[in-house]
């Protein structure tokens, strides 16, 4: 499993991409990271019109019951895979 600071390492470098990823990728990388640094999401989900406040919601709670160190460890390898 990925330490804390493997994982802190990898968000620094996901800053560092040559190119932007599509907002698929960008939603992942959100979702993996909130859930291995806060875990379960709670609170309710967004309504209205705020799109892209709901595909966040959505992403971080598709990944509901998975453990922080699970989260923390696939984030790094996905980072590490678009390098």
């Amino acid at each position: 499993m990925a330490s804390p600071e493997e994982f802190e390492a990898a968000a620094a470098r996901s800053k560092e991409l040559p190119a932007k990823p599509d907002n698929t990728t960008l939603l992942k990388l959100y979702a993996l990271y909130k859930q291995g640094s806060e875990g379960d999401i709670s609170g309710d989900r967004p309504g209205g019109f705020d799109f892209k406040a709901i595909a966040k919601y959505d992403a971080w709670a598709g990944l509901r019951g998975k453990s922080q160190e699970e989260a923390r460890q696939e984030y790094v390898d996905f980072v590490n895979s678009l390098f």
